[in-house]
């Protein structure tokens, strides 16, 4: 009974998603980087600047993760605690009912900023197989930073952040992780020219300017 309510709002939700998307697709900029790289700091100051929702994989995913009764908790805790990419299918249901519900309070709220994702082929092909035709991704902000001053950042950050992977063992797997999963996906998309790389290890206005200049040359 439960699930069948569930499936019809979810639906009507869903029906409602792609009626105002034939108006106007969702427009996407994927925001990618190291851990520590200040993706989610550029992202505010965008929110405040720009008319763009700010969505964060790695919030969505801790959000369900310390949500009661979520079947994926622990699940997505394990994950997160052992610097692995969490199972494609819960980072792009959250992600697509995040985006389901901003449009359906605002249908003008269609551009978003889609922070820390895909970080893997995985991740892009399933992005690809739901999102496909639904969404349009416009580039990649990719804030470049060496991996030992994003560890720095992300220790400092541990001394008042709650988070239980801000700690140099998990860093230390997460950077791998990064390296080897998400830089290929950055490559991918600079093969087809919709990367726009900005100097991360810098301050944050600093970085912010050449954020600015980005998104007002891309419009």
């Amino acid at each position: 009974m439960i699930g069948s309510v569930f499936g019809t709002v979810s639906q009507r939700v869903w029906s409602l998603f792609y009626r105002v998307s034939e108006i106007m697709k969702p427009q996407v900029v994927f925001v990618l980087g190291g851990p520590g790289a200040g993706k989610g700091t550029q992202c505010t100051r965008i929110v405040e600047n720009y008319s763009y929702t700010h969505l964060s994989a790695g919030d969505l995913l801790r959000a369900e993760r310390a949500r009661e009764g979520s079947e994926f908790g622990q699940l997505i805790a394990t994950y997160i605690k052992e610097g692995k990419i969490v199972p494609v299918e819960i980072t792009i249901n959250l992600l697509k009912k995040a985006m389901e519900e901003t449009m359906q309070q605002d249908e003008k709220k269609f551009r978003f900023l889609i922070d820390g994702f895909p970080r893997n082929e995985n991740n892009l092909e399933g992005w690809n197989t739901v999102m496909d035709e639904k969404a349009d991704v416009k580039f990649v902000l990719f804030f470049d930073c060496g991996n030992e001053v994003c560890i720095n950042r992300c220790l400092e950050r541990g001394k008042s952040s709650g988070r239980t992977d801000d700690n140099r063992e998990s860093l230390e797997k997460r950077i791998q992780t990064y390296l080897q999963s998400t830089r290929p996906i950055i490559e991918l998309y600079e093969k087809l020219g919709k990367v726009r790389t900005v100097d991360a290890s810098r301050s944050v206005d600093e970085v912010f300017a050449d954020v600015k200049a980005i998104l007002d040359k891309e419009g």
